[in-house]
C-alpha cells in the first residue's frame, strides 16, 4: 500500500504539469491528472475531467487529495473567482499542502496570480508559489519556435531587456519539492535560469549554436498587442501581455538571476544553451 500523499495536478498537459506529474510518478508518488478532456473510462482515477468553471466537476477530482499543483485557467484576468472556492472545497476535503505557478512579472498584490497567491497564505497550511521568469520553451516548442521556423525571427516588445529564461524541468523540479518535502515551504520563489539575456542575445545564441541566421524584431506594444488579439487572445489579456513587456524593457522587472533551482533541487538551473537541441528546420 502506498502511503505516499495523493497529487492532484491541474493543468496536467501544460509545460509543467506534465513535467510535475512525471517526476511524482517516477518517485512513486500517485497522482491524479485533471483534464478538461473526459477520460476513456471511468474506472480510471489516475485521470479525471474537471473544469474550472464547473463546480460539478470537483468532487470527484479532490477525492482522498492530499496536495494540489495549482495552474490557473488560460486567459482569464479574474481566476481567483473560480480557484478561491476551488481551494475551499479542497481544504475542507482535507487537503492541506498546495503549490501555484505563477510568474516572477506578478507579485502578490498583481494582476491574474496575486489574489489566489493571498488566498493560499491565508488559507492554506501549507503552500508555495512558484514564480518562474519566460519559460525557455518558448523558443524550442512554442509561438517563438513557429516565428523562427516561418520566418527566422523573433519577436518581444522588449527591446533590451534582459530576461533570465527558465527551464520548464527547473521548474517542475522546484515544484516537485514544494510538493514533497517534509516541511513546507510557505513561500513564494522566484525561479530563473542561470543567466540573463536579452532576446537580441537569445537570436545571436540560437543563430550560432544552429548554424542558421536567426533575427530578433523588436516590437511596438501596439504592434504586439494587436499580433495576440490577431491570433485569437482576448484583448484585455493581449495588454496585459504587453504590459509586462514594457516594463522589462523599461524598468528591468525580469533582468535577475536567483539561487532558488540550486537551493531547492541541490543541482544548478539549466543553461539554454543546453536546452537546444533540435535545430529550426
Amino acid at each position: 500500500m502506498n502511503d505516499k500523499p495523493l497529487t492532484l495536478i491541474t493543468g496536467a498537459s501544460g509545460k509543467t504539469g506534465s513535467r510535475v506529474a512525471a517526476l511524482l510518478q517516477n518517485q512513486n508518488y500517485p497522482v491524479r491528472l485533471a483534464s478538461r478532456n473526459k477520460p476513456a473510462s471511468n474506472s480510471d482515477e489516475h485521470q479525471v475531467h474537471f473544469d474550472w468553471y464547473d463546480p460539478s466537476t470537483y468532487a470527484a477530482a479532490l477525492k482522498n487529495v492530499d496536495h494540489v499543483y495549482l495552474v490557473v485557467p488560460v486567459l482569464d484576468m479574474n481566476p481567483e473567482n473560480v480557484m478561491i472556492p476551488f481551494i475551499k472545497e479542497a481544504l475542507w476535503g482535507g487537503a492541506k499542502r498546495f503549490v501555484l505557478l505563477g510568474s516572477a512579472s506578478v507579485d502578490e498584490n498583481g494582476p491574474v496570480f496575486g489574489k489566489v497567491h493571498q488566498a493560499l497564505k491565508e488559507l492554506a497550511p501549507e503552500w508555495a508559489v512558484l514564480q518562474p521568469s519566460y519559460f525557455m520553451e518558448n523558443f524550442t516548442e512554442g509561438p517563438h519556435r513557429v516565428t523562427m521556423e516561418q520566418h527566422r525571427e523573433i519577436y518581444s516588445a522588449t527591446g533590451d531587456g534582459r530576461v533570465g529564461f527558465v527551464s520548464a524541468d527547473d521548474i517542475a523540479a522546484v515544484a516537485f519539492h514544494a510538493l514533497t518535502d517534509d516541511v513546507p515551504h510557505n513561500t513564494a520563489h522566484v525561479i530563473t535560469g542561470p543567466e540573463a539575456l536579452t532576446y537580441g542575445q537569445v537570436a545571436d545564441l540560437f543563430s550560432r549554436v544552429m548554424e542558421q541566421s536567426i533575427q530578433y524584431r523588436p516590437l511596438s506594444d501596439e504592434a504586439l498587442t494587436q499580433s495576440m488579439v490577431d491570433a485569437g487572445m482576448p484583448g484585455d489579456y493581449a495588454a496585459l501581455l504587453a504590459g509586462l513587456d514594457r516594463r522589462i524593457r523599461e524598468e528591468g522587472s525580469e533582468d535577475q538571476t536567483t539561487d532558488t533551482v540550486k537551493k531547492v533541487t541541490g543541482r544548478d538551473p539549466i543553461a539554454l544553451e543546453q536546452l537546444i537541441k533540435v535545430p529550426v528546420k
